[in-house]
């Protein structure tokens, strides 16, 4: 290819990844915006987070195939989906571009919901910036932002799911979902590689702190 003397060795290896990638040729096959969509399905045909759900909120929601998913699962849910990207518009879902901790953020997402959540998800990644510790710290704190959202959105019950990294302060972030949920379960969906440092968190039953 023409422009493969300009690629770093990193994004050629990327490109690799994608052109052999079984998942990735699902997801155009399926109209799936992104192989993620298929890390949904998996988790929610192992822990059904997606059952009787009425209210959904998408975190880090671009480029929209988590969001496919659950309309495919529950067609007549409201959900909102945001993110720092613009994403294209995806019939039935509420998506607004906008960062998660503007203060603004969660009245928008409550107001535009009608209601609490029944489920809050999350595959938040920050940019890499080559670090490995710096990446993990960054993506980390984009968890624990999300998590502190989900505490104030979710109805008692409700379901929060959540990309995590393998890595130092995992501890102190099962500590706390402990302290928020009921069951907290880690899990490395098939449709995630082999590979990479990512794990999902699933943690069902939210308990409201006590007034």
């Amino acid at each position: 290819m023409k422009t493969a003397r300009r690629r770093s060795p990193q994004s050629t290896r990327w490109l690799e990844r994608q052109l052999n990638d079984p998942y990735v040729a699902a997801a155009k096959a399926q109209g799936y915006r992104s192989r993620a969509a298929f890390k949904l399905k998996e988790l929610d045909a192992e822990f059904g987070m997606l059952a009787g759900v009425e209210r959904v909120v998408d975190l880090g929601a671009a480029p929209g195939g988590w969001c496919q998913v659950v309309k495919e699962k529950r067609p007549k849910a409201r959900v909102v989906g945001m993110d720092l990207l613009a994403i294209e518009p995806l019939a039935g879902v509420d998506l607004f571009q906008k960062d998660i901790t503007d203060d603004d953020s969660e009245a928008l997402i409550l107001t535009t919901l009608g209601g609490p959540a029944d489920l809050v998800m999350s595959d938040m990644a920050a940019n890499t910036v080559g670090h490995k510790m710096t990446d993990h710290l960054r993506t980390m704190g984009l968890i624990e932002a999300a998590l502190d959202m989900a505490t104030r959105l979710l109805r008692p019950g409700g379901s929060f799911v959540a990309k995590v990294l393998a890595g130092g302060g995992d501890g102190d972030l099962t500590a706390a979902l402990r302290k928020h949920f009921t069951s907290v379960k880690h899990v490395k969906p098939p449709a995630s590689r082999k590979g990479s440092s990512e794990w999902y968190v699933v943690a069902q039953g939210f308990k409201p702190p006590a007034a």
